[in-house]
């Protein structure tokens, strides 16, 4: 049953994360924060980085650094104008696919 979880979780990270982003840019560890506040899912900083890093080279995110008044830059990660259409087609399949396996329950 883990593997199985586990596999559904890192299937729908990406998907969590982008509608995350659609509201607001976040910094990493407010993104982790706003993952498990908005989805009981607890991530690690070495599961996010990466995704965001595979997000950024699809051209789904943006990112940039801002300077802070005390302590070290932040990056910042938005949704690119592609990652909101491409998330409008996910958000299209989920609902197709919730629905789906809604009838097999």
């Amino acid at each position: 049953m883990h593997k199985w979880t586990a596999q559904v979780k890192k299937g729908v990270l990406s998907f969590i994360v982008l509608n995350i982003l659609q509201e607001n840019e976040y910094y990493g560890y407010e993104l982790i924060e706003e993952v498990k506040k908005n989805t009981d899912i607890e991530i690690a900083e070495g599961t996010l980085y990466p995704l965001l890093n595979r997000l950024k080279k699809e051209e789904l995110v943006s990112s940039k650094w801002v300077e802070q008044e005390s302590g070290i830059p932040r990056k910042y990660y938005s949704l690119s104008e592609k990652g909101k259409i491409n998330l409008q087609e996910m958000k299209e399949y989920w609902v197709n696919m919730s629905s789906s396996i809604q009838k097999l329950l």
